[in-house]
């Protein structure tokens, strides 16, 4: 079944680019598709033309069939004219997992933040063939089902390196407040966090697109987690306040290029929606923790269906991105449990 969008929203492309081609979203914009091996199967990327070179967003996870697309649509969709420049909006593996190969291979600049390209660097560098004591103390932490747990404590952890390349030494920075020039308009930079830290949007002043990565996506709402490398992060207050800040800049007309999806119009409307919807979440959580309760007894009422294996992960730490933020917050208190789980209970 095709996504249907949300009240207000409307999808001028039915349907995506099918594998090694593109589709123009605008003049000298192209969209294209890359596969991912997971529940989301597939990222955005986008390609601007540059004139005697292109400017790509994003590049999707490292693999053989990923760099075999990549020539597919340089030889293609591209021209056979060379990439210029790959911008990357955050450092999720699914975004910059192919940017050092663009840089090294084919010889491109990579733009990106400072945060993004510091984080990417240091987990490609952090390679575990066993989870780290760290998190697995979190996982029990978050009260992480116990089936679960003994599974993920024998097994190789997710590590940047399977589908990052290395990425080289050196990059230009961007950051709140920039402005950079691709495809033939110029672009000013704002900064969004929350689903990744230092995560870059790109705002067109030469007509009405946006470059959203996955700050800002149609039928879903991104994924905010707290992980173990810093288990006092609030990214629920980071992702409400940029929504609020993003949401000043909004215009219906505007076509939101994003990082998953499809493109759309009507963003006023979507950027209140994903504020609406994680304060609403944030209320029925609330409500929910008449009696204490661990981060992986908390699904129910933040996502309001059933949660299957593959998605576990992403939903525990999500749980405890929420939770956290009513702590923080001063809303909810915290304890520990006998199994070394912190379970919440609101006050009062």
């Amino acid at each position: 079944m095709k996504d249907q969008p949300p009240e207000g929203l409307r999808y001028p492309w039915e349907d995506p680019p099918s594998e090694g081609a593109a589709i123009e979203v605008a003049t000298g914009a192209l969209w294209m598709r890359l596969p991912l091996p997971m529940k989301l199967d597939h990222v955005n990327v986008y390609a601007l033309d540059d004139g005697d070179s292109w400017t790509v967003i994003d590049s999707g996870f490292s693999s053989n069939r990923s760099k075999a697309i990549w020539q597919q649509l340089m030889a293609g969709p591209l021209q056979g004219k060379p990439i210029g420049q790959v911008v990357v909006t955050h450092h999720h593996p699914d975004h910059i997992g192919l940017a050092g190969w663009l840089q090294s291979e084919h010889g491109a600049e990579l733009i990106t933040t400072r945060t993004a390209w510091l984080m990417a660097r240091m987990l490609t560098l952090d390679e575990q063939a066993v989870p780290s004591a760290e998190n697995l103390a979190f996982y029990r932490s978050a009260g992480m089902d116990a089936e679960i747990y003994a599974q993920r404590a024998q097994e190789r952890p997710f590590n940047f390196s399977d589908v990052v390349t290395p990425l080289p030494l050196g990059f230009t920075r961007i950051k709140q407040g920039d402005t950079l020039r691709m495809g033939g308009r110029l672009w000013d930079v704002h900064i969004g966090n929350g689903h990744a830290p230092e995560h870059a949007t790109f705002w067109s002043r030469d007509d009405n697109l946006v470059l959203a990565g996955d700050q800002i996506l149609p039928s879903i709402s991104p994924n905010i987690g707290v992980y173990a490398t810093e288990p006092m992060a609030d990214p629920i207050a980071e992702w409400l306040e940029a929504c609020e800040r993003l949401s000043t800049l909004a215009r219906p007309d505007h076509l939101v290029l994003g990082g998953h999806k499809l493109p759309f119009t009507g963003l006023p409307m979507r950027m209140r929606q994903l504020i609406d919807n994680h304060h609403g979440a944030l209320k029925r959580l609330l409500a929910y923790l008449d009696t204490p309760k661990s981060a992986a007894e908390c699904f129910a009422p933040l996502f309001k269906r059933k949660i299957g294996p593959g998605e576990y992960g992403l939903a525990l730490v999500e749980a405890v991105a929420h939770l956290s933020h009513l702590y923080q917050d001063g809303l909810a208190m915290r304890s520990r449990r006998e199994d070394g789980a912190w379970v919440y209970q609101r006050k009062g």
